[in-house]
């Protein structure tokens, strides 16, 4: 049983998204968003989100990270600031002894919905769907799902691909 924490970096907010992985089966533990304090100057922004991810990980115990990576932002200082929340991110999980793996946007899309070029709403749909849930998540905390959701099944179809191979007396 293995434990996915997905991250959706933000330097306003950031979604989270907590699966628990179950013969083979993800479930729905947690998910929401830490909004950030925009009145703040960045450097006690990244600092809450570093304790508010400290608070997740002592709540859930998660194994892995996934988290997206940074795509093209609105202007420089978006992709700076957005990069500098990843990584607060990042830091906060790797110094609890989580294994960290990135996934791009568009990969993230693939992997849920089946098309890197989904919409939002899309997104949300699937991940409601994946995970029965009642609902579907906010923007960001269906992201965050999405990511742990993407980094599951890369993982699952990675354990499968030696075998594949092996039994096919190709590739190696």
């Amino acid at each position: 049983m293995a434990t996915i924490l997905g991250i959706d970096p933000g330097s306003r907010k950031t979604g989270f998204g907590v699966v628990r992985v179950e013969q083979g089966k993800p479930h729905y533990v947690s998910s929401g968003v830490i909004r950030l304090p925009v009145s703040e100057p960045l450097g006690p922004r990244l600092g809450v989100l570093f304790a508010s991810l400290n608070e997740i990980i002592d709540l859930h115990a998660p194994d892995e990270l996934a988290i997206e990576q940074v795509f093209l932002a609105r202007s420089a200082d978006a992709a700076l600031k957005l990069g500098q929340a990843r990584g607060a991110a990042m830091v906060a999980c790797v110094q609890r002894g989580l294994s960290v793996h990135e996934y791009a946007a568009r990969q993230i899309k693939q992997a849920v919905v089946g098309t890197g070029a989904a919409n939002k709403e899309q997104v949300q749909h699937m991940v409601k769907t994946l995970l029965g849930l009642p609902a579907a998540p906010k923007e960001d905390a269906a992201d965050a799902l999405a990511t742990a959701l993407c980094h599951i099944h890369t993982s699952q179809t990675l354990k499968r691909l030696p075998a594949a191979s092996l039994s096919r007396g190709r590739l190696r």
